[in-house]
């Protein structure tokens, strides 16, 4: 009979590094841009990401304390998500570092802003496909017992979808041609996807 490691999350885990974020992945990585009330430029990643309702599209992502990010779309009610590949992993993870406000991380890590169609927010032209979207609730999250904790839960309508026409078969998205990464646990793990990991099932 296998050995259980059992714990309540209140109480510590009692390892090295907390394995939730370890479970629950590999995740798709929220990379947002957005633009301040008075037009400053924001992009940063969130691992705490994922799509919620098919029509409307309803995309979202959590944001462990109030930051630029989550503060930018309240004010504006607009943002875009870029989606994240193996070549624009090390951009990517330098738009995570802890920038104050006045900072571009467009700059920051050498990528192009490119106008958006729907909403002023820019997206990354590197970027192989970019959700456009409008804010539809930003939430604060609470424990069971009802008490606020320091995360806010972004939910916005994708507007427009731009995708890079080589990614499309035949009229269907090539996923692994795409390239994305997903983010998993540990301090620093990530993965891509590969064919040999493909397979499929047919709805009863």
């Amino acid at each position: 009979m296998a050995t259980i490691h059992s714990y309540e999350p209140k109480a510590g885990h009692g390892l090295r590094h907390d394995p939730l974020n370890a479970i629950i992945a590999p995740r798709p990585i929220g990379w947002i841009s957005s633009l301040s009330a008075d037009g400053a430029r924001n992009l940063a990643p969130y691992s705490f990401f994922n799509a919620f309702n098919y029509w409307p599209p309803i995309i979202g992502f959590s944001s462990t304390g109030w930051k630029d990010t989550a503060r930018n779309i309240q004010e504006t009610g607009e943002f875009v998500w870029n989606l994240a590949t193996r070549p624009l992993a090390q951009a990517m993870n330098a738009t995570s570092a802890m920038a104050p406000s006045d900072v571009d991380e467009f700059d920051l890590a050498g990528l192009t802003a490119t106008a958006s169609v729907k909403v002023a927010a820019p997206r990354v032209a590197e970027s192989p496909v970019a959700f456009e979207c409008r804010l539809t609730q930003q939430i604060r999250l609470t424990d069971a017992a009802g008490e606020a904790v320091e995360a806010w839960l972004t939910l916005g309508e994708v507007v427009m979808v731009h995708i890079d026409a080589s990614l499309l078969v035949d009229g269907v998205y090539d996923t692994l041609a795409a390239n994305p990464i997903l983010r998993g646990g540990g301090p620093a793990d990530y993965f891509c996807i590969d064919e040999t990991g493909r397979f499929q099932m047919i709805r009863p």
